[in-house]
């Protein structure tokens, strides 16, 4: 409909799609301390998701939210009471604006959200064993104009992965440093 309207849109496909129903910006999974599944979340990751973007000039969240705009014609969720998503500025989903209407968050987490695993010992406490953060929001893609080609979009949504780098230093360094972070300490007091 917005394309006979004149306006450019286009599909959009999400692989490893979170879904998360409590909007905390990850995919809770909690587990015993024998490993067993406690099904305490409703969160979940599909293997893809489907939405549309249109391009709009953005004049109610201002000119930097221009561009490519989130709609989703299949909501799970309701926003505001009805079942609606979008239109959230793209930009405002890769720069983390998950504070502006039009359900940013949801589309935030749905491309960028941490998997997060606990293992709860009581109903009071909690500990947070691992942490997956590259695992959602992979290879968004849109269909390329005139041919049946894949056009990564993904650096619209968000920002390239950081590879982590691990250092190894010996003991008598560590201890070195500690020592260097004393004479910083000292001579700033």
């Amino acid at each position: 409909v917005l394309r006979c309207l004149g306006i450019p849109t286009r599909v959009i496909t999400n692989f490893n799609s979170a879904h998360d129903k409590n909007l905390n910006l990850s995919i809770d999974k909690y587990i015993d301390m024998s490993g067993n599944n406690l099904h305490l979340s409703e969160d979940s990751v599909w293997n893809f998701h489907v939405w549309n973007e249109s391009w709009f000039i953005r004049r109610d969240l201002g000119s930097f939210y221009d561009g490519w705009q989130v709609l989703d014609a299949t909501p799970q969720e309701k926003s505001k009471g009805i079942y609606q998503c979008g239109p959230a500025s793209t930009r405002a989903i890769k720069e983390g604006d998950v504070n502006l209407d039009y359900d940013s968050p949801f589309v935030f987490a749905a491309v960028n959200a941490d998997c997060v695993t606990w293992i709860r010992y009581s109903k009071k406490r909690k500990e947070r064993i691992y942490s997956d953060t590259r695992k959602i929001g992979k290879f968004i893609s849109t269909k390329a104009v005139g041919t049946n080609s894949r056009v990564d979009v993904t650096d619209n949504y968000k920002y390239p992965e950081v590879k982590e780098i691990s250092f190894k230093i010996s003991y008598s360094q560590y201890k070195n440093s500690l020592m260097d972070d004393r004479k910083i300490l000292v001579t700033a007091v």
